[in-house]
């Protein structure tokens, strides 16, 4: 049985609807931590069992959490999975400034970059884009049912960078109006597909059709090393208007034809010829 600390943050990572794959793998790692640290070493080694099985459950559709289930042995010594969790800890963190800082080289002066949904890979891009003196303009979707978009806003707007804020099926019209795509990701699969969320397709389709060079960031730690697309869980949950129930698919999955490159911070590669 998990300690109630450890379940505290199962729970909110459950139910967290706006932050995406890196702050859930990041809470993940961190759910390892508090538990060697309080859970007796007698004990250790069969709630890791648990609480790998626990992390992949909570979003099947993220690579994060696959991967970092992965990352820790089953093991009693509760030194060793501290410094594990530690090591992953950093490791995030590590990969989200090379990733921006080779993102931030792909935006250039007098860009405009449509977006959809909240990613904190993208976020640290047009941070360091910013912060390198570089004037752009974000043209960011709502994101419904969540509007993780509206987040996305928040932060766009501190940070002192123009943006505008569209509904979702505006896309098509306003992807005309756009430089360059830049998207996250919550799984890149072995054949090197894109699990985004739902609405990602629909915008890699515009783009390819306006020829908007359209791409992806995404940290190594969100690749599957053995799903492809065919295998992927797309995960539902439930939603109601008024007294309808509406079919509400979290993700979608976009083909790699229709993306331009995926960077990580290895540098930008090319599906799938750079995922064999």
């Amino acid at each position: 049985m998990l300690p109630d600390s450890v379940l505290s943050i199962l729970k909110e990572m459950r139910e967290e609807r706006i932050r995406g794959a890196s702050w859930l793998a990041k809470r993940g790692a961190e759910a390892f931590l508090v538990l060697a640290r309080e859970m007796d070493e007698s004990l250790l080694e069969d709630a890791i069992r648990e609480l790998k099985e626990e992390i992949v459950r909570v979003n099947p559709s993220m690579a994060s959490l696959h991967n970092l289930a992965r990352f820790f042995p089953v093991t009693n010594d509760r030194e060793k999975i501290i410094a594990r969790a530690e090591e992953f800890l950093r490791r995030i963190e590590e990969a989200k400034r090379e990733l921006a800082s080779i993102g931030a080289q792909l935006i250039d002066p007098g860009d405009v970059i449509i977006t959809h949904s909240l990613s904190s890979a993208v976020l640290e891009i047009f941070k360091l884009a910013k912060t390198r003196g570089k004037e752009f303009k974000v043209i960011l979707t709502e994101s419904a049912p969540d509007y993780e978009g509206l987040k996305l806003a928040e932060e766009l707007n501190s940070l002192g960078i123009d943006f505008e804020i569209i509904t979702d099926s505006q896309m098509g019209l306003f992807c005309r109006k756009a430089t360059l795509a830049l998207v996250g990701a919550d799984m890149v699969t072995k054949d090197g597909y894109v699990v985004n969320k739902v609405g990602t397709y629909l915008l890699a389709l515009a783009c390819h059709e306006n020829n908007v060079p359209f791409y992806v960031a995404a940290e190594t730690y969100k690749f599957h090393p053995t799903q492809k697309a065919e295998d992927v869980e797309l995960v539902e949950r439930p939603l109601k208007r008024g007294k309808f129930e509406v079919r509400n698919v979290l993700f979608d999955i976009t083909p790699w034809r229709f993306i331009r490159g995926i960077i990580t911070e290895l540098g930008i590669i090319v599906p799938p010829r750079d995922l064999q």
